[in-house]
């Protein structure tokens, strides 16, 4: 009897797609509009569906979460332990980037004579009130309609906690919530199939775009923002989830691949919270965690951008020739730290918040556009670095619930059957 082949896993997939993307991008340097006008437009239709489905399971996935902890009480600790995990190890990763700038002098060599040729048409950055106010929703549409994360929360937390006190009057409405999510998670499995098509085609005009002669002058700046992503996955990643999460290092990222690809060749975060939950949960954790705690760290864990603005804060000071004190770098690792709250989980939110953090500290807003050249680049390494730490904060968040999350008592067969993946 013959052995029956076996099949190649997503991840594999998603790599072929990746790596053919790259080759194909290459032979069309010299013709990049075949890419934006005819490779493009297949990858803005995955986005498109990523996008559709993104919406509805988060928010049943987050209701359906709240639901079985059935305890309004177990859902304010574990917003409380998410969001302290969240802005320690965003501090963590902003005081790396700040420190390896400072060690490496990313800007050394680079003397900008004339700032008359860069113009920045400054972003209006919102103050804290107007952020805090813009967390709370003024009509259940608007918020599912703009994809807006934070009050998407906002209500599917509110909703939760109506149905877990409604009773017996609120186990109808349980119920479909729970059909609900069940059904747009195997709607998103049907989507992340055609995943390593979609890598492909995301792919290809950034490379044919943005080829080496792009990428050379800005070389030392890349490569040092790259380090200090790899270097913070590396080290602090590793550390949560061995010393909480009790998951070896190897085994965590190897499982995180699919979603780690994804991100990077997208550079959304918020696009890639279906297959981020996928990846967490055949790790095993809770799906009721997973729900609640992979939306929120779309939207507010922002350790790639935290590096990335450390770096290049130091990066356009040191092009300016400005010195910067230590009470100044201090201010730009706390200013960084708060901005990552509220900051879209979408390709390119990365510079509105850098331009905030060169306002913290008066450094010339013109550096923005100094980097925009190169930003995609480097928004695909901190989405990538966002969404692992999202992963990571899942894990050690459900370890630490496990007691709690054993006494839910779900039944084993629809676990199984949510958790399972087609390789």
């Amino acid at each position: 009897m013959k052995k029956e082949k076996k099949k190649l896993s997503l991840t594999i997939y998603i790599f072929i797609g990746m790596l053919l993307g790259i080759l194909v991008g290459i032979l069309l340097q010299g013709h990049p509009e075949i890419a934006t006008s005819y490779i493009k437009p297949f990858g803005t239709i995955f986005l498109n569906l990523i996008k559709f489905v993104v919406i509805p399971v988060v928010l049943f996935s987050i209701i359906a979460g709240v639901i079985s902890m059935d305890d309004i009480g177990k859902v304010g600790k574990v917003g409380l332990q998410t969001i302290s995990y969240y802005m320690v190890t965003t501090l963590i990763a902003v005081t790396l980037g700040i420190l390896f700038a400072n060690l490496l002098q990313v800007g050394a060599g680079y003397q900008l004579v004339s700032s008359k040729s860069l113009h920045i048409k400054a972003s209006k950055v919102p103050n804290f009130m107007d952020t805090l106010v813009n967390i709370f929703p003024s009509n259940a549409i608007a918020p599912l309609a703009n994809a807006s994360m934070l009050q998407i929360i906002v209500i599917a937390l509110l909703v939760g906690f109506g149905i877990i006190m409604a009773g017996e009057k609120g186990k109808p409405f349980a119920q479909f919530v729970n059909s609900a999510a069940d059904v747009f998670i195997k709607v998103m499995g049907i989507i992340i199939k055609i995943s390593p098509v979609g890598v492909f085609c995301l792919l290809v005009p950034v490379v044919a775009e943005n080829g080496p002669s792009v990428l050379l002058p800005l070389l030392k700046l890349i490569l040092v923002v790259y380090l200090v992503y790899v270097l913070h996955a590396a080290v602090v990643y590793s550390t949560m989830v061995k010393g909480i999460a009790h998951i070896s290092p190897r085994t965590f990222f190897k499982s995180m691949l699919p979603a780690i690809l994804m991100a990077f060749s997208s550079s959304s975060s918020v696009a890639t919270i279906p297959l981020n939950m996928e990846c967490t949960q055949k790790m095993g954790a809770k799906e009721e965690i997973s729900s609640f705690v992979l939306p929120l760290g779309a939207t507010i864990n922002m350790d790639g951008t935290a590096i990335y603005q450390g770096v290049c804060s130091i990066f356009i000071a040191e092009i300016f020739g400005i010195h910067l004190t230590l009470s100044q770098q201090i201010v730009i690792i706390l200013t960084a730290t708060l901005a990552s709250i509220g900051t879209a989980g979408v390709p390119g939110s990365g510079p509105i918040m850098l331009t905030m953090v060169l306002q913290s500290v008066g450094l010339p807003l013109e550096g923005v556009a100094l980097v925009a050249g190169i930003d995609r680049i480097l928004d695909m390494g901190r989405t990538t670095v966002n969404i692992t730490g999202d992963a990571a904060c899942t894990m050690c968040i459900s370890k630490l619930n496990e007691s709690s999350a054993s006494k839910l008592n779900l039944p084993k067969e629809k676990q199984n059957q949510e958790n399972e993946t087609d390789d």
